[in-house]
């Protein structure tokens, strides 16, 4: 599901009015615990945390005019997705969210490579992914960046 828009706050009032409270509580908890340096916008045709060019001129080895991602929230169709790229990058980051998930939250993990899937919103864990987004440094996402995804 692709919804069009120009700012997150146009984004989220595209979505299902249901989700919106679950929604701007995720997008809340990310900006309080964002490490200082990234910057929110639309990325993707989705509400993304990113590496601004001003810190990182290089931008995304997929699209050099594009700033390197690093966290992106979405509505899809059927739930809520966080697409984490420290997730994807570092497997000890990935042990421990996995590890911690489950402390957190009576469903089980439904999880891709960076996605996590949201299918209840209401039991979306925010104080994990609260703890999820101190875990990375700005510093730290671009040393793991390049190198782990560069190529």
């Amino acid at each position: 599901m692709q919804i069009k828009a120009n700012t997150p706050t146009a984004y989220i009032a595209q979505i299902s009015e249901d989700r919106i409270p679950y929604f701007e509580k995720l997008r809340a908890t990310i900006l309080t615990n964002l490490p200082k340096g990234f910057e929110e916008q639309m990325s993707y045709g989705m509400i993304g945390y990113v590496v601004p060019k001003s810190k990182y001129p290089n931008g995304y080895h997929c699209n050099t005019n594009l700033p390197l991602p690093f966290v992106n929230i979405a509505s899809q169709k059927n739930f809520i997705a966080l697409y984490h790229l420290g997730i994807y990058a570092d497997k000890n980051l990935y042990n421990w969210f996995v590890n911690e998930y489950s402390k957190h939250c009576k469903y089980k993990l439904d999880m891709g490579k960076s996605c996590i899937r949201f299918k209840k919103p209401a039991e979306i864990p925010f104080e994990l992914i609260g703890e999820l987004m101190q875990k990375i440094s700005i510093e730290d996402w671009i040393d793991l960046y390049e190198n782990t995804i560069k190529k």
